[in-house]
């Protein structure tokens, strides 16, 4: 099954509909226009059901093939929001949204998604029920989560649920994949390092928030050196330091620090949770000061389910010629909270040697979208084969 002819005559209309989505950037649960066309295009489709307002702006089509003897329903999700980016790539289509932009390829997502609605409504060459799922919020807003809690994978009795990604680096409309834990787990902490402010010239009087800051961000560092197995991946970040202090010579009461976890694994994930507070308050009591630590669960670890994963790879074979192991990624992905309600598996498809996703340079390569759509038509005509 190689990249279908019908998308390829497709093209031109699947990235018309991309470049005015990139026109029109939304953030977060901000999807309405987006929302609004994806459910107005679904109609046009031909689609059976359509519902909105799932996990509050995601949009749900439901297309019946010829048949249904095999009862089987197939999830197939794309993700619709933009990022809080100033854009800078100069394109005609570029943002008109000032501060938005689809640094993601978000855009891209939905349009194949679109594409690949349009075509199963057309042919229905498959036996069993297709849902389409266009959620909002992946960036952070856990717009998957909420598509979930809402009921969705009952409602629509979805079995089985597929997601793709646009990968910069790797060639336009190839493909990787791989089974197990794939995207990592992303919490986030604050640490205030509560001392003794004074002057600068009295160090003696005062318990300086700035140094002891310093040692507890040397000191988590030993979480991944020396508290985890080097197998099973953390990343420790402390990303922002700002005291209380903004003068040369003034010694700070506080100083504020904020930063990520990354892991793959519950139990690591756990562990760098216990370490993280044990370490920061031990190290402030060590040089006299107080640790108020804050710690904020953000997505799980996305894991791929092994047998779907073998599915997904064989029919991205036949697209592409060939179907890559790919690397782990310690970035987050919120289609871990519906691979936790359903078997299924996510996938890369190549964006060619293009300026990184969340990039203000970045920019979804169009030649990209036969196979994508390829890849998900493919996925729901041999899982459910007609008979």
């Amino acid at each position: 099954m190689p990249v279908k002819n019908r998308f390829a005559e497709l093209l031109p209309e699947i990235t018309e509909w991309r470049r005015d989505l990139h026109e029109h950037p939304e953030i977060l649960f901000e999807t309405h226009r987006t929302s609004a066309v994806v459910a107005e295009k679904l109609k046009d489709f031909g689609c059976d059901e359509i519902v909105t307002g799932i996990g509050r702006t995601g949009v749900v089509g439901v297309i019946k093939g010829k048949t249904n003897t095999s009862g089987k329903v197939i999830g197939l999700r794309a993700d619709m929001d933009a990022l809080p980016i100033l854009e800078a790539t100069g394109l005609p289509y570029a943002s008109k949204t000032d501060g938005a932009m689809h640094a993601c390829g978000h855009d891209g997502h939905t349009a194949m998604l679109l594409g690949a609605a349009k075509y199963l409504s057309e042919t229905r060459n498959f036996d069993g029920t297709v849902v389409v799922i266009f959620q909002p919020a992946e960036e952070g807003g856990g717009g998957g989560r909420e598509m979930c809690e809402d009921g969705m994978m009952d409602k629509f009795g979805i079995q089985e649920v597929y997601g793709m990604h646009n990968w910069p680096g790797r060639p336009v409309g190839s493909f990787s994949i791989r089974s197990g834990a794939f995207f990592a787990a992303t919490d986030q902490f604050e640490i205030i390092v509560e001392g003794k402010g004074g002057h600068a010239a009295k160090p003696q009087d005062t318990v300086d928030s700035v140094v002891v800051a310093a040692h507890v961000v040397t000191a988590l560092q030993t979480i991944s050196s020396r508290n985890a197995d080097p197998v099973d991946p953390v990343v420790v970040s402390v990303t922002s330091i700002e005291s209380s202090s903004k003068a040369f010579n003034v010694i700070a009461q506080r100083t504020h620090l904020k930063g990520t976890i990354r892991t793959m694994s519950k139990d690591m994930r756990a562990l760098a949770e216990k370490r993280l507070k044990a370490i920061a308050v031990s190290v402030c009591e060590t040089y006299g000061a107080k640790a108020e630590v804050k710690f904020y669960h953000g997505y799980p670890s996305m894991v791929n389910h092994a047998e779907q994963t073998e599915f997904a790879a064989s029919v991205a074979t036949k697209i592409s010629g060939a179907c890559e192991e790919a690397p782990l990624v310690m970035g987050g992905e919120d289609f871990a909270y519906m691979l936790e309600e359903r078997p299924g598996a996510y996938i890369l498809v190549g964006n060619g040697d293009t300026a990184s996703v969340h990039h203000p340079e970045y920019n979804f390569d169009d030649e990209a979208i036969p196979a994508g759509c390829s890849w998900w038509a493919g996925i729901v005509e041999e899982r459910m084969p007609a008979g």
